[in-house]
């Protein structure tokens, strides 16, 4: 077994954490700032309560690797995914509010059981995905300040 690695980042939202946190929990504001190739889709109703499941898609033509998720925990302002599949870890989302709006802190926890896998990302994809993270931060950013100026 690998020994897990992880990824964090976190970016301040001049918004609020109710906001922020609406923007990781409602489906379609999601969608909004996730990657583009990247598609969440619920298993069921969609739901960011305890036990609710998901799939995440890169769409990637002729393989979209897919994770299952499942919500693991859930407090206000954070959510915890577990994920299974070419993975193998959680992805956490925390807001902390701040005097001037909210600190969101993105934790991405994994394991790459299969060696081959493994080398592939920390060679080829690690980087790519650590600026990816970064690039959903400061879209999450923009959609959260929009929402908080209609407000």
């Amino acid at each position: 077994m690998s020994p897990p690695q992880f990824f964090e980042q976190s970016i301040l939202i001049r918004s609020s954490a109710t906001i922020v946190e609406k923007c990781l929990t409602d489906l379609e504001l999601m969608h909004r700032w996730l990657n583009p190739v990247l598609r969440c889709q619920p298993v069921g109703e969609w739901s960011t309560q305890v036990g609710a499941k998901s799939r995440f898609s890169i769409q990637i033509p002729l393989l979209q690797p897919t994770l299952n998720s499942e919500v693991v925990e859930r407090e206000p302002g954070l959510v915890v995914w577990a994920f299974t599949g070419f993975f193998s870890g959680r992805d956490r989302w925390e807001c902390q509010p701040k005097p001037d709006g909210t600190l969101l802190v993105n934790r991405f926890e994994f394991t790459i059981p299969n060696p081959l896998v493994r080398f592939g990302f920390n060679t080829f994809a690690a980087p790519w995905t650590q600026r990816d993270m970064q690039a959903q931060l400061r879209r999450l950013k923009r959609v959260a300040e929009a929402l908080e100026l209609q407000s």
